[in-house]
This record gives structure tokens, C-alpha cells and sequence, in this order.
């Protein structure tokens, strides 16, 4: 049907469709060294980045026995995002995925989602952040506290930065200790790698429900240390309220899943497993994607010393030796762009896939009902009929109007930051994307003069 419209792609193989070709590529591209360069595609994703090459902006190929789409047009990721005609569904997670991500808001659909994203909404408006702020300034200079030792010497933001956020999300949403889920983070780390070990691998639907991989039992193994810790949590803070240690759940998100679990209402009302669900969702969507966030910014300022020494000025004219605040925050313009440009040459999540509900017409093309579609973010992040000759190359102004225009398509501070000569430029896919040997700069103190 799809080869009819015009659509080419690799051809299907028996069972395999293009999994073993896929893995051979990646396989190969792994143990090539492609030195200090922004153009990650044809390194992270190396056999979607050839066949885009052999057989277009849109392709199809094949995942086990299971078509899939790929969509690289700007125009026709809008309307499958846009979604009007409600034909295009998130797609149900793998066997791996759906043990790291749960079933919580980033899947939900429906009325279900509605009632998650209200009580997010809610967690994340100006007042709920504000209250936020003195627990993340806290973390963040106990982190700096402990660099001092390191002025001068190499360290690996990666690590620092993947305990920074584990630190700031159990304060602020779930008012525990690092400590408390120090667990939860490293087990939910452990499926990740797991993930990007079978994702490659035949999957056949019938053999799973009498046969599962060695991988898949520890797997699950994995989801019960997981639920067993986030259901501690929560007892902890249902036991507080029914002991009279405390007046309510608290406002925090944990203290927010858990009003709403005991709503009175049963149309509001929020299932225990949906409570423990979105939990899981946001002890890794949170962690993963903010802690990869930084690391790659940093990367980038090590790099372009003209943007790191930009950034210092506006937030010393914005906050002088204050500490940051959310009205400051918002002003801060040079930073906005640098961090627009960073998610776009090195944002966490790389493609999003969708499914389609019935027949439907996507731009020039009618899609049969249950086929997949992968809206490849890293191919629309990296093209140069989008972005110009300059698309591989650090260059935050191309944000200076906002977001809309960047295309052809329409406290103090105390460190300055070098690229430490040991770093190894190797960006890997592990759910979200990480630099795979850490990211080492090194340390310079910065001395006011005032």
C-alpha cells in the first residue's frame, strides 16, 4: 500500500524485518571514532540517518514483523501532533519501555491524561516553583561547596549532575532525601542500559506470553524493587497524616497524587496503581532529561568560552551576588537561547512515535489503521533546509527572536569551564541521549576583583 503512494524503503526480511540490519549498522558505527562534532545523527541513530539518505524524508522499514513510518517532514509532524482528527495515538510502550516509564502521564490519553496533566499543571505554576526554589538553591550549592576541592583539577559533570537533579527532585516533589531514592534512580538507570540492549531484538507476540528472556525476568525483578520503594514513600507520608504528625499529604507533587488517590469523588479520583504509575514516570522523565540537559550545556559553554563569559554577565547584571529567583529567571535571555540551542543539537528525546487509530490522510498519503509512525526529532533537529549551512555549529543568536523565528520554517558565578583533554566527544542513545563516557571539564575559580 505504502510502496504504491510512493514510500521506499529497506527490504523486509523474514521475522527480522530490519532489526539485524539496524544492529549491524549500529554495531560498526559504535567502534569508529568521529572526533569533536555536533553532527551526532549519522553517530546515534546510523542506520535511520542511511536509509533517510537511500530512500527519502519519509521511509518505511520494519521492526520485527511490525511497519513503521518514519516522518521527517515538518509539515507532517505538525498535523500528527496537531492530532485534530484524534486518528493518531501514542503508541503502547514495549515490553522494556513500559517497565521504565510506567503507564503514567507521558502515556495516558483521554480523560485519564486530563486529570494527570491538571494536578502537573498545578505542581508546576508560578507560585508552586517559587516555593521550589529554596530547595533547589540549597542542593545546588552543597554541589558547589564540594567542588571547591576540585578547582583546577578535571571533574565529570555527568555524575555531579545526575546527583544534583536526584537530590532536587526527591526534595521538591516527592519531599524526601536523595538518599530515599538513591534506589529508585539507579534501579530505573539499570533498565535504561537493559532497554538499549534489546532494542534491536525480535520480538514475537504469541512465543512472549509462554516464554520470557532472561532480560525480561530481570526486568521485571527491576519494576518490583521500584514499586516497592516508591510505595514506601508514600506510606511514609500517609502514616504522618493518620499519626497526626502532619495536617495534610502536604502540596508537593507526591502530597498532590496522594489527595487525589484519597478524592473523595470517585470521577477525580486517582487509582493507587496510577499513583505509583506516575511516581515512576517522574523519578526518571524528571531525573534523566534535566540531568542530560545540563551535562550537554555545559559541554557547550566549555567549548565556546565567548557564550559561557555572555551567560556570566547577564546573570551577574540580572542577580548580582542574590541568589537566582523566579521573576529573575525569566529574564534571563542569553541563557534561554543557549539552552534552546543545546536541546536542539543535543535534545533528550530523539523521535516520537505514534500510532494510527483508523484510515487516515496524512498529507498526500492514506496510512492503513494499527501502522506505526516515528517523528524523528534528531533528523528535524539537524537539517539544513531548516536550519542553513550552519546547522551542525553552535550558534545560540539563531534563537535571539524566540523559537518561532529560528528556523528557515517558520547568582554569582563561580567557576569558569574548559573541555578537559580527556573527554571522548561518543553521544549515545540510553533512552535519552548521554554522552556515554561522561562529560570532564575542568575547573577554573572565578575571583571578583570587587
Amino acid at each position: 500500500m505504502m510502496n504504491s503512494q510512493g514510500i521506499k524503503g529497506p527490504p523486509y526480511r523474514f521475522i527480522h524485518g530490519n532489526n539485524k540490519q539496524a544492529a549491524q549498522i549500529k554495531k560498526e558505527t559504535s567502534i569508529k571514532s568521529t572526533g569533536l562534532t555536533h553532527d551526532i545523527f549519522p553517530r546515534v541513530q546510523p542506520h535511520i540517518y542511511s536509509w533517510l539518505n537511500n530512500y527519502g524524508k519519509n521511509y518505511l522499514y520494519w521492526k520485527g514483523t511490525q511497519a513503521e513510518l518514519v516522518i521527517t517532514e515538518p509539515e507532517l509532524a505538525k498535523e500528527i501532533l496537531k492530532n485534530s482528527e484524534k486518528a493518531f495515538l501514542k503508541r503502547k510502550l514495549n515490553a522494556f519501555d513500559s517497565k521504565i516509564l510506567g503507564e503514567g502521564l507521558v502515556m495516558a490519553e483521554g480523560e485519564k491524561w486530563v486529570k494527570l496533566r491538571r494536578l502537573a499543571n498545578y505542581v508546576f505554576h508560578g507560585e508552586s516553583i517559587k516555593n521550589m526554589s529554596p530547595a533547589v538553591i540549597s542542593s545546588v550549592e552543597t554541589m558547589l561547596e564540594k567542588w571547591k576541592v576540585e578547582e583546577g583539577r578535571e571533574i565529570e559533570v555527568f555524575h555531579e549532575f545526575r546527583l544534583l537533579t536526584s537530590e532536587v527532585i526527591s526534595r521538591t516533589a516527592f519531599g524526601s532525601s536523595y538518599v530515599e531514592g538513591e534506589k529508585i534512580f539507579n534501579t530505573l538507570h539499570k533498565l535504561s542500559v537493559m532497554n538499549m540492549r534489546n532494542i534491536h531484538k525480535n520480538r514475537i507476540r504469541f512465543i512472549g506470553k509462554f516464554w520470557r528472556t532472561a532480560d525480561l525476568v530481570e526486568a521485571e525483578k527491576f519494576v518490583k524493587v521500584v514499586k516497592d520503594s516508591v510505595m514506601e514513600i508514600i506510606k511514609k507520608r500517609e502514616y504522618k497524616v493518620l499519626n497526626g504528625e502532619a495536617e495534610s499529604f502536604g502540596h508537593d507533587f507526591l502530597g498532590l497524587l496522594v489527595n487525589a488517590y484519597h478524592e473523595p469523588d470517585e470521577k477525580k479520583r486517582l487509582s493507587f496503581e496510577d499513583l505509583v504509575e506516575e511516581c515512576r514516570t517522574f523519578y526518571f522523565g524528571g531525573q534523566e532529561t534535566v540531568h542530560s540537559l545540563l551535562s550537554w550545556t555545559v559541554l557547550l559553554l566549555s567549548i565556546h568560552g565567548d557564550w559561557q563569559e555572555k551567560a556570566r554577565r547577564e546573570v551577574m547584571e540580572i542577580f548580582g551576588n542574590q541568589n537566582p529567583h523566579p521573576d529573575g529567571i525569566a529574564k534571563l535571555k542569553t541563557m534561554s537561547m543557549i539552552i534552546n540551542e543545546t536541546l536542539r543539537l543535543y535534545g533528550s528525546a530523539n523521535s516520537m512515535p505514534r500510532e494510527v487509530a483508523r484510515e487516515v490522510r496524512l498529507g498526500k498519503l492514506v496510512l492503513p489503521a494499527n501502522m506505526h509512525l516515528l517523528i524523528l526529532n534528531t533528523a528535524l533537529h539537524h537539517d539544513p533546509q531548516l536550519w542553513g549551512d550552519e546547522v551542525h555549529l553552535f550558534r545560540p543568536e539563531r534563537f535571539a527572536d524566540g523559537i518561532a523565528k529560528a528556523t528557515r520554517y517558520k547568582r554569582g558565578c563561580r567557576y569558569a569551564m574548559t573541555l578537559s583533554p580527556a573527554y571522548v566527544h561518543n553521544p549515545a542513545l540510553i533512552v535519552t541521549l548521554q554522552p556515554q563516557h561522561g562529560i570532564q571539564v575542568i575547573l577554573e575559580p572565578l575571583h571578583n576583583d570587587d
